[in-house]
């Protein structure tokens, strides 16, 4: 069990760029004046034209090409790119480093095959935002503060142009080449599994392995995000952050437990996000079973990590 946080006030809560701090924003660099409130949303026509080519896809020829088969391989290229991508890959490894591993295991093809987009993109994104919400304010767009469809265009379409924005070093995973390939060609790695599942079952199987699959995952993960910000329950607080998180139960399971997003929160250089009896994370599982057979190690939790200043949420039930 988590100790009752008695922390003193270490930090600001902001660390940034410290490989020390398992709580670090490990890609960002705050550079002077740098600002998370000021700027504006533009299309991002990239991710706009690939988001919305493959949501047409899907409402357009996802009933005309149904099968019980088509539906197996939804779920299952779904739930094995989420969970051996998203979560472990991208999330609790590259972006965080949680747990250490091989090198071959570290790359993560299975994250970009997601097909949100290559890791380097993935990387920014998520410790912008990481970073803003950890500042007494932020815009709109990093907190998910505005109604849901406003919200949702701006997630899937859109991107944030700061005025002053800080600087980005992605360190030895911008440097290493089998990224950089990953990250130009994000969008055609999706050819290989086409191709693949047209020879296993046609169309049928392209539809809904490939653009339905790509969908779900996209507005998905732009969906739980929005509620993660938004309501729900909170165990913990974090001293001095503008934006707080929520847990989404509900999404325990499709998430890979990424949903139990306030513990992440309070502890988000764990490797194990389902913190409590109950909470499903099935991510957390796998790197046990790898850890189990030495394929990964220094694993981290909340049990082996320093101190953060939190306060625990009144009522809350651990």
């Amino acid at each position: 069990m988590i100790n009752d946080l008695r922390y003193s006030l270490n930090t600001k809560g902001n660390a940034v760029h410290d490989p020390l701090d398992p709580c670090a924003v490990n890609s960002l660099i705050e550079t002077p004046g740098c600002d998370p409130v000021v700027g504006r949303v533009v299309w991002d026509s990239a991710h706009s034209l690939w988001n919305g080519g493959m949501m047409a896809v899907t409402l357009i020829a996802g009933s005309l090409t149904f099968s019980p088969g088509a539906l197996a391989v939804f779920v299952l290229t779904t739930g094995a790119t989420l969970l051996l991508g998203h979560s472990i890959g991208f999330h609790r490894r590259m972006i965080h480093g949680s747990f250490q591993c091989p090198l071959w295991l570290e790359y993560v093809w299975f994250g970009t095959a997601v097909g949100m987009s290559g890791p380097f993109w993935m990387i920014r994104a998520h410790d912008l935002r990481d970073w803003a919400q950890r500042q007494p304010d932020c815009h709109d767009y990093l907190s998910n503060r505005r109604p849901m469809l406003v919200d949702a265009v701006w997630q899937m379409h859109g991107l944030l142009v700061l005025e002053r924005p800080p600087a980005f070093d992605y360190g030895r995973i911008g440097r290493d080449r089998f990224y950089r390939f990953l990250e130009r060609t994000w969008m055609l790695q999706q050819v290989p599994i086409a191709v693949a599942l047209y020879l296993m079952g046609g169309w049928g199987f392209v539809v809904w392995g490939v653009a339905a699959r790509i969908t779900a995952s996209v507005t998905g993960h732009w969906f739980v995000g929005h509620l993660a910000h938004r309501r729900g329950p909170q165990t913990w607080l974090v001293k001095e952050a503008g934006v707080q998180a929520h847990d989404v139960p509900w999404a325990a399971i499709p998430t890979m437990g990424e949903a139990w997003h306030n513990n992440h929160h309070a502890y988000p250089g764990s490797a194990k996000i389902g913190l409590y009896p109950g909470q499903s994370d099935w991510g957390w599982r796998v790197i046990q079973l790898l850890e189990r057979v030495g394929l990964v190690w220094d694993v981290r939790t909340p049990e082996t990590m320093g101190e953060r200043p939190l306060l625990r949420v009144e009522g809350a039930r651990l």
